[in-house]
């Protein structure tokens, strides 16, 4: 197997943990890091090269792969010095701090052929992996609500974009992800309750294409930290814990058996309180997964997990949300043209 030669630039608290799995994962060299604070990056290094200049990081240690953990306003800058040099590369979430500059760095990663993943993590959650593939098999019947809650306290780590942009893209990145369905319509209400410059609570409402109503309640004000996603359907209820990776199924016992399509008829429809089911999930650390499977479309040439489009997708329905917030009404979508 050919060694990939990693590099990291932005070594917060995120980046720190790129530069540990790249330096623990067979395969894979972690060559070098940068970060405009020099401690930090020696603290996060694992016996890596230690640079203050990107740029120059980039040109003399000349990796295959970088992720870049920058702050927010910032990823346009660096992943496009990143793009330029014709090295794969993983942005975390968001994108970019806009729509426009996102747009850019899909099309310049394009137009060079380099490979560009976005740093949705959820979507390696092993027990967000179990769901979908319960969902495909059409355990749970038709899909009523997907209903996502991501509080906690609020971190001091970010300054330069608020809760919309920084944490609902997760969700409604996993929705999308769970459904096979796009945003049409978003309503929302923001409030800004702590001395920053930008809103630290969400309630949205998403229609997507299919039907199926999504709920975020997102805030950096709650005093525990809780990370959890209800999805809704006829035949009861899953809920995902995302940071213990568990997955439980609470039953419909109402709801009509999935081979005896006539069971209505003749037994009407309802929803009671039924049991509930803890389903074993294989306890995979998320960003691990994310890494490799990065690496192994570099390595292969095969098209990355989440792409560029994925990441738009998300940024354009939390733009759209910030919109709503600040126009008091909802906000309509265009499907793309491929799922029109």
């Amino acid at each position: 197997m050919t060694e990939l030669r990693a590099a990291v630039i932005g070594l917060g608290a995120m980046g720190a943990n790129h530069a540990r799995l790249y330096a623990e994962i067979p395969g894979i060299q972690l060559c070098a890091v940068a970060d405009t604070d020099p401690a930090r990056a020696s603290a996060a290094a694992h016996g890596a090269a230690v640079y203050g200049d990107h740029r120059r990081m980039l040109d003399e240690a000349r990796p295959d792969l970088v992720s870049v953990c920058v702050p927010t306003l910032a990823h346009f800058d660096v992943a496009a010095a990143v793009i330029e040099r014709g090295i794969a590369l993983l942005v975390e979430k968001p994108l970019a701090a806009t729509l426009e500059e996102g747009e850019r760095l899909r099309d310049l990663a394009a137009a060079r052929g380099v490979p560009l993943t976005v740093g949705h993590i959820e979507r390696f959650n092993p027990a967000v992996i179990e769901l979908k593939r319960r969902l495909q098999a059409g355990e749970l019947g038709r899909i009523y609500q997907v209903h996502a809650r991501r509080l906690g306290p609020f971190p001091h780590r970010v300054r330069d974009v608020g809760v919309v942009l920084d944490l609902a893209p997760h969700d409604i990145d996993v929705m999308r992800f769970l459904l096979g369905s796009e945003v049409v319509r978003v309503q929302a209400e923001t409030e800004q309750r702590i001395a920053t410059e930008h809103e630290d609570m969400l309630a949205g409402v998403l229609r997507f294409a299919n039907g199926v109503v999504g709920v975020l309640d997102v805030n950096w004000l709650t005093p525990t930290k809780i990370r959890e996603l209800a999805v809704l359907g006829e035949r009861g209820m899953f809920v995902v814990d995302y940071l213990a990776r568990e997955l439980t199924f609470f039953e419909n016992p109402q709801a009509a058996p999935p081979d005896d399509p006539a069971w209505a008829a003749h037994h009407g429809k309802g929803v009671a309180e039924g049991p509930r089911m803890a389903i074993p999930i294989e306890k995979r650390e998320p960003l691990r997964a994310e890494l490799e499977a990065f690496a192994a479309a570099v390595r292969t040439g095969e098209s990355v997990s989440v792409t560029a489009e994925d990441g738009l997708a998300a940024m354009r329905a939390a733009e759209a949300l910030i919109r709503a917030a600040d126009s008091g009404h909802g906000v309509d979508l265009p499907l793309p043209a491929e799922a029109s």
